[in-house]
């Protein structure tokens, strides 16, 4: 017979290949509920083999120790005319034959031959008790050491057998045997019972470590709670009003110092947020009202200038020149003040006209100043059949394709061709604003709508050009109406995309 930590061993394999495809675990409740189980699962199976494999050996101990108190007795008395004893008449042998146990094995071996073989059959009769042995059988009896131990032998006609042999006075040798089906009948039933028991101590390990787990780190999910609602907030600008501080525990336990330690960055985080805010508050309100009390000033400046222009007399060229810039500068610079009025507007979040919008009439009216302004370039033009209309502010978006087409106008060499498309779904009206002019450098995409944003090389040879506000009132605009714009440039390639939704 196989010891039974052999036995073991030979499954263990196959258990850490069911083991390897099992599903891990992925949240920390699972993973501490599975270490609880796994770890538990262990200990139990090392106190069962344990258990196991000292119950073997003790009833192996007694089993050796019955075969040390039979002695060679039973062997012995097949000496006799070569046959078993029979019946139960008076005689040394006889009595010999009925004081052993059921089972009990005894063979008589000269040489490496077995000359006689018996085993104590159940019951009364004994009339018969020769047992015939293969080739095999005798074989492992013949290798059976006579030193007075016991040694486990496996027979085909009688099973597991444990046997002691010693040498007889005829120089031959007799062993003596009991079956091993006792013992193994024990371990068996030990294996059942403590496998059984550890199933239902897993079982009951499982769902009590899960509710011990789960009652133990709900701080940490109120912690996650927080952390979630936080990461969905828009902290990128305006006013943010940040959720309720998670819950503190225990400041000694590790939950509780990452408790602590959360809501600690969470203050930091609100005062960092509030002060921005106050910042973005002051600057929106002197852009705003620096805007405001520059237009007249400006508007002033430029009227004088251009009253000056009217004098009859005669004016020396170089004043004439001179008041002609002063009166395109002041021009041009109460545009600027215009578009910081308007952005400051906008970032204040006051709200635009939500009238219905026929987009495809502004592109139109777009598409034809764009053609009266720059006649060396060559405009194209793509709209759908059936009118396009959105909610929005008439005068606002017409400023938006203004300024897209005044930038693929500006900073376009002449002969560019320039594309301008809509289209919609019913859900979004989109329109693209295409040219085949050198591209935008790659250097100043990131930051093109941001304002105050200028190329240092031109994609023209004129010397015109803005402030640097176009495209950053497109994108505050179109932001202003639900909407989205967007760059893609490559060298030969450049081109805007509007998307508006559609519906009210």
């Amino acid at each position: 017979m196989r010891p039974r930590w052999r036995s073991w061993a030979g499954r263990w394999p196959r258990v850490r290949a069911v083991v390897r495809g099992l599903p891990r675990p992925r949240t920390m409740r699972a993973r501490l509920t599975a270490g609880l189980v796994v770890l538990l699962a262990v200990s139990c199976a090392a106190v069962g083999v344990a258990a196991v494999y000292e119950l073997n050996g003790f009833l192996t101990g007694r089993l050796d120790q019955q075969l040390h108190d039979l002695g060679v007795r039973f062997p012995a008395s097949l000496e006799h005319g070569g046959d078993a004893p029979r019946s139960d008449h008076d005689g040394d042998e006889h009595g010999d034959t009925r004081r052993q146990s059921t089972g009990t094995f005894g063979a008589r071996l000269v040489g490496r031959d077995v000359t006689n073989a018996a085993v104590v059959p159940s019951g009364a009769d004994t009339t018969d008790l020769n047992v015939t042995l293969t080739t095999a059988d005798a074989k492992a009896l013949a290798h059976v050491p006579a030193d007075g131990r016991g040694h486990s032998v496996c027979l085909s006609a009688l099973g597991d057998y444990r046997v002691m042999a010693a040498r007889g006075p005829d120089r031959d040798v007799l062993i003596t045997g009991l079956p091993m089906e006792p013992v193994d009948a024990a371990v068996h039933r030990l294996e059942l019972v403590a496998s059984g028991v550890l199933a239902v101590a897993l079982a009951v390990a499982g769902v009590a470590g899960a509710l011990w787990v789960r009652w133990s780190l709900r701080p940490l999910n109120r912690v996650a709670a927080t952390a979630t609602t936080v990461s969905e907030l828009p902290l990128a600008s305006g006013e943010v009003a940040l959720p309720p501080r998670a819950p503190e525990s225990d400041p000694r336990s590790e939950v509780g110092r990452v408790a602590s330690a959360f809501n600690r960055m969470l203050g930091h985080v609100e005062d960092a947020l509030t002060k921005r805010h106050a910042s973005e508050e002051r600057l929106r309100t002197f852009a705003a009202d620096a805007s405001h009390e520059l237009r007249t000033p400006v508007a002033s400046v430029r009227g004088h200038a251009e009253l000056a222009l009217l004098h009859p007399g005669p004016v020396p060229p170089k004043v004439t020149r001179a008041l002609e810039r002063i009166a395109a500068e002041s021009a041009r610079m109460g545009e600027m003040v215009d578009d910081l009025l308007l952005l400051a507007r906008l970032d204040a979040g006051r709200p635009l006209e939500r009238l219905p919008v026929d987009l495809t009439r502004l592109v139109l009216d777009s598409v034809t100043d764009a053609r009266a302004a720059g006649p060396g370039h060559r405009w194209a033009l793509r709209l759908p059949e059936e009118p396009v209309t959105v909610p929005g502010d008439a005068h606002r978006l017409h400023q938006v394709w203004a300024n897209l087409l005044a930038n693929a106008r500006l900073h376009t060499p002449v002969g560019t061709k320039v594309t301008v498309a809509l289209e919609s779904d019913g859900r979004t009206a989109v329109l693209t604003v295409h040219d085949d002019g050198p591209g935008v450098p790659e250097d100043i995409q990131p930051g093109v709508f941001e304002r105050f944003t200028r190329a240092d090389r031109r994609r023209t040879d004129g010397t015109g050009g803005g402030a640097g506000l176009g495209l950053s009132i497109v994108a505050a605009v179109v932001e202003a109406h639900g909407g989205s714009v967007a760059l893609e440039s490559h060298p030969g390639t450049t081109t805007f995309t509007v998307r508006l939704p559609a519906r009210y």
